[in-house]
């Protein structure tokens, strides 16, 4: 076994893998760039070495600093993480050619499965089921609408090199393959340094569905269930889930079986994912094959009880998968959300910022079930523009699929972030939504549902009136604080607390009546309906946790002028408190209107202009694209909501704008 290795990553992942190689009683060495000088995968190592400036290309993307860390620190080997060079056949070559071992599969594995066009081709030979497509390169944009008209739309245009999301599009005609082949291939040019492209069949209502499998040097592979992935945003995971609710048992063993025989097909000889889209006839292609450790392989632990990156490094070392497919058992069901910065309300737009409030949800038991977090930041740390938005994945097992939805919803309404916009808002709304809690899922899930995009919902029926109930308590705790300062020119004693008050949560009201028994607020409504209130949450804390009734509840709390602002099981609201005839003075309060600005465009992220697609004086039409501007890695093509001539441009390519900078104005 090995006495020392290298993480050659950041973030999340890095932490994740010194987890378990601390564990072992391995040591271990963290490599960081300058964004990265203070952050947790630094701290959480045996030691660091600096390999270069935030950008990836200049740092976690050279080979070179990765074995000279090694060499200088004396690491016997590298785990890669996922993403930046995991799935680089030049990698494990170089390594090997400098005595270190790679912990991940053989570099001929790679070649074969890591490039998208040459997997899909590998496939076919092992009898594996693949998508109607076309596997050769496409050189222009011409002959990628000559072959998306011989297939057949929609199509998937796709980095052959890609993952994550990146390079990737699907295009429903001519003009939208036109366009997707050249974003694709310049995001697959600036995320892995390869511009190849293919062009496959989209399948219409499908559901992504993976294979976990593990090989070893000995030519041993099981495989450890599935996962489902068919949550996605911008072809990019959102949540997961294993098992997946669509398969039966022989569905899962075909899978299985056929992903085993893909693997075997390479010679694979680590943990990887075979991936396959599925229709709802539970009819499955395969998709392509990630050579790496997944983002998502924690829900797969959860219901397998193994340590996937120990195993990893097991047989990196030379050793026998410790199991056979007939011991590998599956319990329970288990949920994981990706908690990103990002901004819901403004379509998902990356935020960067510092993490002035990060107070994840407690791990461990929560009553039947467990919460995992997976993390690579802390409280006061930055997120910043040069990397995946990534924050955190929230894990929950327990022994059935409601039941872990369940946990999720409430270890999502627990964890606390403020500082930068994050998405945890619809994660608890998806957790509520009705079609994911019965299982009726597909890729296309988060456009159908939300073809507007997100907007926190308004609270409503039982959830609307336990926040009432929480902001009637908040207020007589912050009433009892306020009664015990000093130096007041009243004594405090000689005041009398009003029980008759007016809920207002972002104009809904409640009229409702507090009174105090033991340890209890009772809030009764006026229809008689009484609420027991309990709860330790101190002034500040910005997560109240406690019971109404029965229930027990988290619910997100910022301090408002004259309120406080909650947010609980995906729903948002202001609200404020009153007396009945402070009620009635706020009513005549005239309402202050948000002057629009629609004569500009602006920059909706903190972000690199990539390339203004207008001139001045130039006329342009709603939906014709005027800029591009790349933030996390991604590209984002800003249109015109409606016709207008532009009359100044503001920015210029190359500029880096924060969120909201004018970038041109119009007539």
């Amino acid at each position: 076994m090995f006495d020392k290795i290298l993480i050659a990553n950041r973030g999340e992942i890095a932490c994740r893998i010194i987890k378990t190689a601390q564990k072992m009683g391995i040591k271990t060495v963290a490599v960081y760039s300058d964004a990265d000088r203070d952050a947790v995968h630094v701290a959480m190592a045996d030691e660091a070495v600096h390999i270069g400036p935030a950008p990836a290309a200049q740092s976690y993307l050279l080979i070179d600093k990765i074995i000279d860390a090694c060499k200088q620190t004396g690491a016997q080997a590298v785990h890669p993480g996922y993403g930046f060079l995991s799935e680089r056949e030049a990698f494990p070559k170089a390594l090997a050619e400098a005595g270190i071992v790679f912990i991940g599969p053989n570099p001929g594995a790679i070649a074969a499965m890591g490039d998208k066009i040459e997997s899909k081709k590998a496939a076919a030979e092992a009898k594996v089921s693949t998508v109607p497509g076309f596997l050769g390169v496409i050189e222009s944009p011409e002959h990628a609408v000559k072959i998306a008209d011989e297939i057949g739309y929609p199509v998937m245009i796709k980095a052959s090199a890609g993952g994550g999301g990146k390079g990737m599009r699907i295009a429903e005609s001519a003009d939208e393959v036109a366009e997707g082949f050249a974003r694709a291939k310049s995001e697959a040019s600036s995320s892995f340094g390869d511009d190849r492209v293919f062009v496959e069949k989209f399948i219409t209502d499908p559901r992504h569905i993976e294979i976990q499998v593990i090989g070893d040097k000995h030519g041993n592979v099981i495989y450890l269930g599935e996962r489902e992935c068919s949550i996605q945003r911008r072809n990019q995971k959102v949540i997961e889930e294993a098992p997946s609710p669509l398969l039966d048992e022989e569905t899962r063993r075909k899978m299985g079986e056929q992903a085993v025989a893909l693997a075997k097909a390479v010679n694979y000889d680590s943990a990887g994912t075979v991936e396959f889209v599925a229709g709802q006839d539970k009819s499955f292609y395969f998709l392509e094959m990630n050579t790496r450790l997944q983002v998502e392989h924690p829900v797969t632990e959860m219901v397998t009880g193994l340590d996937l990156v120990e195993l990893m490094i097991r047989v990196a070392a030379g050793e026998k998968l410790p199991l056979t497919q007939d011991q590998v058992k599956l319990n329970g069901w288990a949920v994981e959300s990706r908690v990103y910065a990002e901004d819901p309300t403004r379509n998902f737009l990356p935020s960067i910022g510092r993490l002035t409030v990060y107070q994840p949800p407690e791990e461990g038991p929560l009553g039947d079930a467990i919460v995992r977090n997976d993390t690579g930041v802390e409280e006061g740390g930055e997120i910043a523009i040069h990397y995946d938005p990534m924050i955190a994945k929230l894990v929950t097992w327990a022994p059935t699929r409601l039941e872990a939805i369940e946990a999720q919803a409430t270890a999502l309404d627990a964890f606390a972030i403020d500082g930068i916009r994050h998405n945890i808002p619809f994660l608890a709304t998806l957790m509520a939504h009705p079609r994911w809690r019965e299982g009726q899922l597909s890729t296309g899930f988060i456009k159908e549902e939300f073809p507007e995009g997100f907007a926190a919902p308004e609270p409503e029926g039982q959830v609307a009136r336990r926040l009432a109930a929480v902001a009637a308590a908040i207020d007589h705790k912050l009433n009892i604080r306020k009664r015990g300062i000093s130096g007041q020119m009243r004594d405090p004693s000689l005041l009398s607390f009003q029980r008759e008050r007016v809920v207002v949560l972002s104009g809904q009201r409640f009229n409702v009546t507090v009174d105090t028994q033991d340890d209890d607020l009772l809030v009764t409504f006026d229809d008689g309906t009484v609420a027991a209130v309990r709860s330790d949450w101190r002034p500040g804390a910005p997560v109240w946790s406690g019971s109404v009734g029965n229930e027990p509840v988290a619910i997100q709390v910022r301090p408002l002028l004259n309120g406080v602002f909650l947010q609980h099981a995906g729903a948002a609201a202001e609200a404020r408190v009153f007396t009945r005839r402070e009620a009635e003075l706020a009513d005549l309060m005239p309402v202050k209107e948000n002057a629009g600005s629609g004569k500009q465009l602006l920059c909706p992220m903190p972000g690199l202009v990539k390339q203004i697609m207008v001139s001045e004086g130039q006329e342009v039409k709603n939906g014709e694209p005027l800029a591009i501007v790349e933030a996390m890695k991604m590209e984002n093509v800003l249109r015109a909501e409606r016709d207008g001539t532009v009359s100044k441009i503001a920015a210029k390519e190359g500029d880096s704008l924060a969120v909201d900078a004018v970038i041109l104005e119009f007539a």
